[in-house]
């Protein structure tokens, strides 16, 4: 099973889908569009959210970082009068020290991401959607900004004007995902912000033609007219998008197979070009969250 994943909604879907079936069956391709240096470690958030998912170190609270983290070396940063833009944890340094050391010795980030995986026990497939440096950037009122500057930095307070991916267009699915791409048939779009999380990943060159060819099933991030979580409804709204799973599914276009709404959204299934399916989708719990799976995967069958 392939499943597209950025942000915090797709891992708390994943978590559902493990108790469905074995971490060495789950491919997870995922955003690195959003990924920056941090005190000169190459900090990949939505890789490494997946990373500590699967190796039972996440902190299930926030949904990223390391669960019982310590921040002495943030702190220690903070009181010699330097701020990081993103608070890294103790032991989630380590992750983005090796990741850095490893491609500082020649190592691409796919590469850099399987050692790291072997080295913490994981039988999922975690693949970087792609190798060469991509990053989302924010116009806003106030100038360009990266992603972490707009929401970390800025809480997600300013205008936004649009959404661009620098470094696009050189872009492309590595290898490895092209290889999983061409043996598997089934991929799940998770409930993750379509703009910033899963849109990098379908801008790349040639996978919009890829998935037109594969069953896909997306949920939706959005409930009626507000995203779950996150930034995502001021970004679609800048980028031209309704803010609605009929936006979503929009957005996403022809790929799309099926759309997963929540039973509790107001919109009506004449908004879409596509079939529609209603379940809970609040994953708040672990047993929430593998209902749904539970119920996606019965979708495939059908």
């Amino acid at each position: 099973m392939i499943v597209l994943s950025g942000g915090t909604g797709t891992p708390k879907l994943l978590q559902g889908l493990r108790k469905m079936i074995p971490d060495e069956e789950i491919t997870v391709i995922v955003n690195t569009a959003e990924d920056i240096v941090v005190s000169g470690a190459l900090v990949s958030p939505d890789v490494d959210t997946i990373l500590y998912l699967f190796s039972g170190m996440l902190d299930v609270q926030k949904w990223w970082g390391i669960k019982d983290d310590t921040f002495h070396s943030n702190k220690a940063l903070k009181k010699m009068g330097f701020f990081e833009k993103l608070m890294i944890g103790d032991a989630d340094r380590a992750t983005c020290i090796l990741r850095s050391e490893l491609m500082r010795e020649g190592k691409s980030l796919t590469e850099a991401t399987s050692q790291i995986c072997r080295s913490l026990g994981i039988k999922a497939r975690i693949l970087p959607m792609c190798d060469e440096k991509v990053d989302t950037m924010i116009s806003t009122p106030q100038g360009g900004m990266h992603f972490q500057d707009f929401w970390v930095g800025k809480k997600g307070v300013p205008e936004v004007m649009d959404v661009n991916i620098q470094g696009i267009e050189k872009a492309k699915p590595t290898r490895e995902v092209m290889a999983v791409l061409n043996s598997e048939e089934n991929v799940i779009i998770g409930p993750s912000n379509p703009i910033t999380s899963i849109g990098p990943i379908l801008a790349l060159k040639g996978m919009r033609e890829i998935l037109t060819r594969k069953k896909v099933i997306a949920v939706s991030p959005v409930i009626g007219n507000s995203p779950v979580s996150g930034p995502a409804g001021k970004l679609m709204a800048a980028c031209g998008f309704e803010v609605s799973s009929s936006g979503v599914a929009r957005c996403y276009g022809d790929i799309l197979d099926l759309m997963i709404i929540d039973e509790r959204d107001t919109t009506v299934e004449a908004d879409f070009e596509i079939k529609t399916v209603r379940f809970d989708t609040m994953m708040t719990s672990v047993e929430k969250s593998g209902v749904l799976a539970k119920r996606i995967l019965s979708e495939f069958k059908s």
